[in-house]
C-alpha cells in the first residue's frame, strides 16, 4: 500500500499544476489532498454544481476542501439543458461528462493550470461508466488509475494519510436513480434527493432511492432491511415519501448495490 501511496505522490509532484474535478466524494478528495500536499497553491479543486448534485454533497465538498486547505471553486451549471442527457439514453453519462470536461478545460485555462485530474480508480472499469470515454477524449488525467489504485486501496490510503472521510459511503449523480429511457426532470431529482435525506435522518447510511415513475424503490444494506420493515419506521417512510410526491413506496429485498439500474443492460 505504501508503494501505491508513494507512487501517487511521485506522480502528483511531477505535474506543474493540477485542477481536480472535485465532487467531495472519497476518490476526488484523496486526489485533491495529495495535489495540495505536493503542489500547494498550484493545485485547485473545482466542483461543478448542477441539479444532479445533492445539496448534502455540495456542503460536504465545501467542508472537505476547507479541511484540506485547497483553493475551491464552485461553478453553477445545468445538466437539464442538455437534451441528450435528459432523454436518459444508456450513454447518458457520456453526454453529461462531455460538457463537464469542456467546462473544466475553460477553468483550467483561466487559472493557468496545466493538468486536469479526476478521481477515477481501477474499480470503476468494472461498472457501466460511459463518462470515462468522454474524460479520455478530453485528455483528463486519472492519477489513481495510473498508480493502480482500486476502491479498497484508496480507502486504506485515505485512512493512512488522515483524510477524515476515508469511510464515507459511495455517492453518485442523482440521475443514476432514474431508469434509462425515462426522462430526467428537476422534479424527479428533487424527489429522490428528499427521499434519501429523510432515510439518512432515520440513521440509514448506505442507501439509494430509485425512482420508477410514481414509485420509489428503496435500497438499503442487507443488515438494515429488517429495521426498515419495522412498523413505526415503515410508516414514517411511507408517509414522508407520499408527502414528497411518490405514490407507491417499495423495498428492494436484494438490498443496496451500486449501479442497480444497469442490471437491465445485461439482457440487451
Amino acid at each position: 500500500m505504501v508503494n501505491k501511496l508513494d507512487r501517487l505522490k511521485e506522480l502528483m509532484a511531477s505535474r506543474k499544476s493540477v485542477l481536480v474535478s472535485f465532487s467531495g466524494g472519497l476518490d476526488s478528495a484523496l486526489v485533491a489532498m495529495l495535489a495540495y500536499e505536493q503542489l500547494g497553491n498550484k493545485a485547485v479543486a473545482l466542483t461543478v454544481d448542477s441539479e444532479t448534485l445533492p445539496r448534502s454533497e455540495l456542503k460536504a465538498a465545501k467542508r472537505i476542501a476547507a479541511e484540506i486547505g485547497i483553493k475551491h471553486l464552485i461553478v453553477k451549471t445545468s445538466a437539464l439543458e442538455n437534451k441528450l442527457f435528459t432523454e436518459n439514453p444508456t450513454d447518458r453519462c457520456y453526454h453529461c461528462k462531455r460538457e463537464e470536461v469542456e467546462l473544466l478545460k475553460e477553468i483550467a485555462k483561466e487559472e493557468n493550470i496545466t493538468y486536469i485530474a479526476d478521481g477515477l480508480n481501477t474499480s470503476d472499469f468494472n461498472e457501466h461508466r460511459p463518462g470515462i470515454r468522454a474524460s479520455n477524449e478530453g485528455g483528463i488525467w486519472h492519477p489513481l488509475v495510473e498508480a493502480d489504485v482500486s476502491k479498497s486501496d484508496l480507502r486504506e490510503i485515505a485512512r493512512e494519510i488522515g483524510l477524515s472521510i476515508w469511510a464515507k459511503p459511495s455517492s453518485a449523480c442523482l440521475s443514476s436513480r432514474i431508469p434509462y429511457g425515462e426522462k430526467i426532470t428537476e422534479e424527479k431529482l428533487k424527489h429522490i434527493e428528499l427521499g434519501e435525506e429523510f432515510l439518512r435522518s432515520l440513521g440509514f447510511k448506505q442507501l439509494r432511492v430509485r425512482s420508477h415513475g410514481s414509485m420509489a424503490r428503496i435500497e438499503v444494506e442487507e443488515n438494515e432491511i429488517k429495521r426498515l420493515t419495522e412498523n413505526d419506521i415503515r410508516k414514517k417512510i411511507f408517509d414522508n415519501f407520499k408527502r414528497i410526491g411518490f405514490q407507491y413506496v417499495t423495498l428492494d429485498i436484494k438490498g443496496y448495490r451500486t449501479g442497480s439500474m444497469d442490471e437491465v443492460l445485461e439482457f440487451d
